[in-house]
């Protein structure tokens, strides 16, 4: 009979329940959001099944394979669709493929309605979307292994995927290595809890008003490297955040306090491995083999069994690979071999909080970061100062025009515009400029000994608000006329030769890229036309994310929606829908549903 007397001694697989015949077994949640079996000692005939199949209680038994060592490969899913779409390279969407291709069933983990986690199954390969990608919380397998055995008595293939304590869990269920069954399993750091990750999408509603109708983790289209969570709400409105600002993701990798108490040690590490094949993130790939990184994810492939190579051998013409030495996968999967790290933080406390808090409160008192120490602050300096050198170059006139348009106050915050030399800036002393971190004007990448002029003009009256990281390319024309105001949001930028002509309203959202020769105009230059309704200026509002590409042309009253691309030459004088692709003259939809990286 399965007794829980230590939590530490139970990674919530569920089997327990499954293998139970009188249904005695039942699974209650603590205050941690975990949940645990719970035997009705009226129901249990105390059969010992439970018992037999708890992949902690059997880990000696489990942890064996028929390779004497593992195959490694460095691989991608040539398929650039799915490598968006997926957590990293794309490899368990190659693996799923063969599997439905001979008419199999393939399992995995899924959100729910409510963005809780469950295990399913199907042989619809439609269902591979939702299949794919880690969810980074635990995942509920109850009636799971059931249905799984079931499929494969009945002589169907199988292929499934779950966490290394899981698939374990799955072996011991089975009794015995069934010939039409794959079983693929991940380095995992460590299970999180499904009441936090709950606490914190609560927070976007908290935050902006709306519900969340759609999320997921290490979204591509800020680059692999960012671990950024993608969520968007039921207004259609997509927010990204970042490692360095989603707190959800801070409190898993810096805190550890809302993994499983098993996860503190747990026994699936090391080797061998018990899946047929073990998938990862290949961090360190810019090590091995560059060719292979891309910023949009690269898999770690570890052929496990002798079942998984034949497997394997078959996924081979759908992806790009390079076989490395088992030697090389260690750099960067610390987790491969050692367990997380207990808690940084006082974990009893923090689950009380957790019931009285909103995550924003918990992350304010337990997640985001305290005071700088002094070796932090003498490191900022110095970076903060380099910048100032570099860009300025120490040449007198961008050092006076850093001084000219930069208060005291700006410059010790780091509030600042930084003209690079052969800028020409002039900032009327009755316009208002609005600074939030650094942003750089003029600056060039190659040709540095270039002398193209980069100009900014603000008028009197004129508003310029400037947010952070905000990048300027060397032969810009800026120009804010009186009443009008120019917005950049920060994180993006130009290349060469970018013209802004403001006298209304324009506004870059966050993460605008730019290409070339890029126009950006909100009127006609006081000329008229003999026009009902005509008017020779209206606002210009550009969405977060969007890439204008090289000499387009963005003209008044045009709204840009999140995600957009514009493409080269075009001649924008409609609004443009969010993830689309336009191009033309003038500009016309020619794609949709479009994701992109820089």
């Amino acid at each position: 009979m399965i007794h829980i007397t230590d939590k530490s001694q139970c990674c919530g697989c569920n089997a327990c329940g499954d293998v139970c015949n009188h249904n005695a077994i039942s699974f209650v949640t603590d205050i941690e959001g975990f949940w645990y079996p719970v035997v009705d000692k009226e129901k249990c005939v105390d059969c010992g099944l439970c018992e037999k199949v708890c992949p902690i209680v059997n880990i000696k038994e489990l942890k064996k394979n028929d390779l004497p060592q593992s195959i490694c490969y460095a691989a991608e899913n040539k398929n650039l669709e799915v490598v968006f779409d997926s957590t990293s390279g794309g490899l368990f969407s190659a693996l799923a493929d063969i599997m439905y291709r001979d008419k199999g069933y393939v399992g995995g983990a899924v959100f729910n309605d409510d963005f809780s986690v469950r295990h399913y199954i199907s042989n619809d390969k439609n269902d591979l979307p939702k299949l794919r990608s880690s969810k980074y919380l635990q995942s509920n397998l109850e009636g799971f292994y059931r249905e799984v055995k079931g499929l494969l008595k009945a002589g169907e293939k199988v292929l499934v995927c779950g966490t290394p304590c899981q698939m374990a869990a799955l072996r011991a269920f089975l009794h015995k290595d069934y010939d039409n069954l794959i079983i693929a399993d991940f380095i995992c750091l460590g299970i999180n809890s499904p009441k936090v990750w709950r606490k914190y999408l609560d927070s976007f509603e908290e935050r902006y008003g709306h519900k969340v109708v759609y999320c997921k983790a290490k979204s591509k289209e800020y680059g692999w490297r960012n671990l950024t969570q993608k969520v968007i709400l039921d207004n259609g409105k997509a927010y990204y955040e970042t490692s360095s600002q989603n707190n959800f993701t801070k409190g898993y990798l810096q805190t550890h306090v809302y993994a499983r108490p098993s996860c503190y040690d747990c026994k699936f590490k090391g080797y061998p491995r018990i899946s047929d094949i073990t998938l990862a993130d290949f961090w360190k790939i810019e090590e091995v083999d560059k060719t292979l990184d891309k910023n949009l994810g690269t898999s770690l492939v570890m052929v496990n069994s002798e079942k998984g190579r034949l497997f394997f051998e078959r996924v081979k013409p759908r992806i790009n690979y390079h076989e490395v030495p088992f030697t090389s996968i260690e750099l960067g999967n610390r987790a491969l071999k050692y367990s997380i790290t207990p808690p940084s933080v006082d974990r009893k406390q923090f689950f009380e909080d957790l019931d009285k808090m909103s995550f924003l409160d918990i992350a304010a008192k337990y997640i985001l970061p305290g005071q700088k120490t002094f070796k932090q602050r003498i490191k900022n300096l110095i970076r903060y100062t380099f910048c100032i050198l570099r860009n300025t170059q120490l040449r007198p006139k961008p050092v006076y025009q850093f001084l000219r348009y930069n208060s005291l106050s700006e410059i010790i915050h780091g509030n600042i515009l930084l003209p690079t030399p052969y800028c020409v800036i002039d900032i009327h002393k009755g316009a208002h400029v609005i600074k939030e971190g650094v942003t750089i004007l003029g600056q060039k990448v190659k040709f540095k000994k270039s002398h193209l002029e980069t100009r900014l003009s603000v008028a009197r009256g004129g508003i310029l608000s400037l947010g952070p990281g905000t990048i300027i390319g060397y032969g810009a024309d800026i120009e804010v006329f009186e009443g009008g105001k120019l917005s950049f949001k920060g994180e993006g930028g130009s290349n060469l030769n970018l013209t802004v002509i403001c006298a209304n309203h324009i506004e870059f959202g966050k993460g605008v890229m730019m290409g070339r020769n890029v126009t950006v105009r909100d009127n006609n230059g006081s000329h008229y036309i003999n026009r009902q309704g005509y008017k020779n200026s209206k606002p210009v509002l550009i969405g977060d994310k969007v890439w204008l590409c090289e000499s387009c042309t963005v003209m008044n009253g045009v709204i840009i929606g999140d995600g957009a691309i514009v493409g080269a030459k075009s001649f924008v004088i409609r609004s443009v829908p969010p993830y689309t692709m336009v191009s033309g003259h003038p500009a016309e939809v020619i794609d949709e549903d479009i994701l992109w990286k820089y």
